[in-house]
C-alpha cells in the first residue's frame, strides 16, 4: 500500500527527476515556482533563487539549468513536465481549463524550441494528477471555447443527461488528459513519450481539489529538475 507521504514519481528516463507531491508529502528540495495566474505566459529560469513574486503571472517554467527544480501547483488543473534529453532541457506546466483551451502546452514547447533547439519529436511528457473526466463537470459555454479552438470534441466532450442527486455527473464533461495529450501530439510529441497519471484529483483524497475543497485548500507541487 503507497504511503500518502510518497512523492508520485515519474519515469522519464536518465538525467531527470519528476514527480508530484501527495497530500502529506514534503519536498525533496527547494522548487522555484510561480505565481499563476490560468494565463499563457512562459518563463525562462536563468537562475535558482527566483521567486514567486520575481514569476509573477507564470503559468510555465523552462529552464536548463543542472539541478535547478522547476514546478507547477495544482489542485485540480493539469500539471505538465516536459524532458528533452538531446537538448538537456526541462519545463513544468500548470494547464487548467482555461490554459489547455489557449494551448499553453504548446506555447512552452515552442519557447524551448525557440529558446534551446529543442524538437517536440525528442520531447518525454508527464501529466500528473488533476480533475478527471468523471468529475469534471462544465457549462455548455466551456465546451464551445474548445470547440471554438478546433479541439476534437468527439475525443474529449461528453454528455451525460439526467437528474442525477450525484454531484458533477450530469451535463456536458470534458477530459482535460486526453486535451492536453492532444495539444503534445498535434505539436509533433510522440504518442508513446506521454505519460498520463490518470489520477482524478477530485475522487482521490492523496491530491488536493479545488472543486472538492474550496479554492482555499492544498495545491500539489508537481516537479522537475535535471540532474
Amino acid at each position: 500500500m503507497t504511503s500518502s507521504k510518497e512523492l508520485l514519481r515519474y519515469d522519464l528516463g536518465p538525467g531527470v527527476e519528476a514527480f508530484s507531491t501527495r497530500r502529506d508529502s514534503e519536498l525533496p528540495y527547494p522548487v522555484v515556482q510561480s505565481h499563476q495566474v490560468h494565463g499563457v505566459r512562459v518563463a525562462v529560469v536563468d537562475r535558482p533563487d527566483l521567486t514567486r513574486e520575481d514569476l509573477e503571472g507564470v503559468d510555465a517554467l523552462v529552464t536548463a539549468l543542472p539541478d535547478c527544480a522547476i514546478g507547477v501547483r495544482t489542485a485540480d488543473c493539469v500539471p505538465i513536465l516536459l524532458y528533452d534529453p538531446e537538448c538537456r532541457v526541462v519545463a513544468a506546466v500548470h494547464s487548467g481549463w482555461k490554459g489547455t483551451v489557449q494551448r499553453i502546452s504548446q506555447k512552452t514547447l515552442f519557447l524551448m524550441k525557440q529558446e534551446f533547439g529543442c524538437c517536440p519529436e525528442n520531447i518525454r511528457a508527464a501529466l500528473g494528477p488533476a480533475i478527471g473526466p468523471a468529475s469534471f463537470q462544465v457549462g455548455e459555454e466551456v465546451v464551445q471555447f474548445f470547440k471554438e479552438q478546433n479541439f476534437p470534441l468527439d475525443e474529449i466532450w461528453s454528455f451525460r443527461p439526467g437528474f442525477s442527486s450525484v454531484p458533477m455527473v450530469d451535463g456536458h464533461h470534458i477530459d482535460l488528459f486526453k486535451a492536453n495529450r492532444w495539444l503534445l501530439e498535434e505539436a509533433g510529441v510522440p504518442a508513446a513519450c506521454i505519460q498520463v497519471a490518470g489520477i482524478d484529483s477530485y475522487t482521490d483524497p492523496a491530491f488536493y481539489s479545488a472543486r472538492n475543497e474550496g479554492m482555499d485548500c492544498g495545491r500539489t507541487i508537481s516537479s522537475i529538475k535535471l540532474v
